[in-house]
């Protein structure tokens, strides 16, 4: 039985790398549809080469160090959230992207594209997100040298490009892999992207290992957590923690919050802790719609 990673995932086929780099287009077995399993792009396989025409067999999942079912992905390391000034930034998402890093255990990157023209962007999230243990890195995809340290960080880690279409996730990758993906366009009507990537690859080049992947724009908030479950995942309200008239506090609209207190003394950036509440309020809504 031999080893490898998924690379891509088509109409029920898995192509997967072994560690010399030759690829096998296998089968999953029905047991996993038994247990409830599907294989992801990024899963870690033991697997049965196939022979002559015929397709292999994926044997075994290896344990998973993060999961994502939309898009369907596994193990990725480093999120790369990318936003650009055209189109305009959807910050909630952003915010959204955050909370699934942490509650994956997953590196956080935020990167700002476009730099020839992003200068105001990239001020607003440096201001925005501090405090929130977020690195935010200035590039541009049409300019290799200025992906330096994007490549950096990138080196060592299986990662995800992740943010809005159009923001040149593809342009990006291409430009760090040296090789040619499809790169969206900004409709001028109504100065948002569109979606070029319709499958799930992963893409080694150069020494990167990266995920070209859809669907990220489309990310909710978690089903499952509930209210109380929120503010910690917000690293600005660590050094706040004990510090509240209530406890536990949701950091909503409690007197005596301390966590509000530094929002009006511009310690917490005011336009995050309005989206943290809009979240406060979809989680809360999700556990109503649940159970009333």
């Amino acid at each position: 039985m031999s080893q490898g990673v998924i690379i891509e995932g088509r109409g029920g086929l898995y192509t997967v790398a072994d560690a010399k780099g030759a690829q096998h287009v296998l089968r999953a077995k029905g047991i996993f549809r038994l247990r409830g399993q599907t294989p992801l792009v990024g899963d870690r396989v033991r697997f049965t080469p196939g022979t002559g025409e015929e397709h292999g067999w994926v044997d075994e999942i290896l344990p998973r160090t993060s999961e994502c079912l939309r898009p369907p992905v596994a193990n990725i390391e480093l999120l790369c959230i990318v936003v650009a000034p055209v189109p305009e930034p959807d910050w909630l998402l952003v915010d959204k992207l955050l909370l699934f890093a942490r509650l994956q255990r997953i590196r956080p990157l935020l990167v700002v594209n476009k730099a020839d023209i992003s200068g105001n962007v990239f001020v607003q999230a440096q201001a925005m997100y501090r405090g929130a243990q977020v690195d935010v890195l200035s590039v541009s995809a049409l300019e290799e040298e200025s992906l330096t340290s994007l490549r950096e960080a990138m080196l060592g880690s299986l990662a995800c490009l992740a943010g809005q279409s159009g923001v040149g996730k593809s342009r990006l990758i291409s430009t760090l892999l040296g090789i040619e993906l499809a790169s969206g366009s900004v409709s001028r009507r109504t100065r948002r992207g569109r979606q070029t990537t319709r499958h799930i690859s992963l893409l080694e080049e150069r020494g990167l290992r990266v995920l070209d992947t859809p669907g990220f724009s489309l990310l909710e908030a978690p089903g499952n957590l509930e209210a109380a479950d929120l503010p910690p995942l917000y690293p600005e309200f660590d050094p706040y923690l004990g510090r509240c008239y209530f406890s536990p506090c949701l950091h909503d609209r409690e007197p005596g919050c301390a966590v509000i207190e530094a929002e009006a003394a511009g310690l917490i950036d005011a336009e995050r802790m309005a989206r943290y509440r809009v979240l406060l309020d979809e989680i809360k809504q999700n556990w109503r719609d649940r159970y009333g």
